[in-house]
């Protein structure tokens, strides 16, 4: 098994539906480390952070049945509109986005818990004399396509930067403020059992949470530009921690 560090805006493999794009990560890995490489799950070309892969196919399938089981804990970090509740449950099937809309629904579930919120003396909107914000821990239980994304807009609390499932004119604001346009969403961590002997692992990202000191010997973001993103651009925010 091999844990990296996927970079926002790169694909996890080649795909047909964005011919353009030439980053792939299952192709700059296999390059890296010179060995082939098993991608087991995905995130979105706009997400960063952990992403796990076997290094044989004994290893990937024990991953995948893994995925596959609901064994692996999955948390992510995100930066929505509003002020999210503290504690939320999600439980909101979901059809394929590209379904006709009398395909059958899906069974997914999201723990969502509101870590920070702030409120901006600023509109991004002339109905409201204020712009205001959370950060999101969002846990998801079931893994369906886009499904932390379209249950926070389910919520009314899009991802910022989320072009399918946001508000633009919002995304426009926040990119002008923040200095970048991206999709504000971050694999933080997964704890699964390793292919090996299923003894159960955590791999984290490196990227404090708001508020928490960085663990000893954890990067300090330079190198990684795009978790260097989080704490120069949404860290540095005014947060009111919970």
């Amino acid at each position: 098994m091999v844990a990296l560090y996927k970079p926002a805006g790169w694909l996890v493999h080649r795909t047909g539906l964005d011919a353009g794009e030439t980053r792939f990560v299952v192709q700059a890995l296999r390059d890296q480390i010179g060995q082939h490489v098993y991608p087991v799950h995905r995130l979105d070309k706009g997400t960063c952070g952990v992403l796990v892969m076997g290094l044989h196919p004994a290893a990937a399938r024990a991953l995948a049945e893994a995925f596959a089981r609901h064994e692996v804990e999955k948390r992510y970090l995100a930066l929505v509109r509003g002020w999210a509740p503290w504690q939320a449950e999600v439980d909101h099937p979901l059809r394929p986005d590209d379904a006709p809309p009398d395909a059958p629904t899906q069974p997914a579930h999201t723990r969502l818990s509101c870590l920070a919120r702030l409120d901006l003396p600023e509109p991004s909107d002339a109905r409201f004399a204020t712009t205001r914000a959370s950060l999101v821990l969002a846990e998801p239980t079931t893994g369906r396509r886009h499904q932390i994304r379209r249950h926070l807009k389910h919520m009314a609390h899009p991802i910022i930067g989320d072009a399918t499932h946001g508000k633009g004119p919002l995304n426009r604001w926040w990119a002008e403020r923040l200095g970048l346009q991206r999709l504000w969403l971050h694999a933080w961590s997964l704890r699964l059992p390793h292919p090996r002997d299923g003894r159960s692992i955590t791999i984290d990202s490196g990227l404090p949470l708001p508020g928490a000191r960085p663990l000893p010997g954890a990067p300090d973001g330079g190198a990684i530009p795009h978790w260097h993103d989080w704490r120069a651009r949404v860290y540095a925010l005014p947060w009111s921690m919970r």
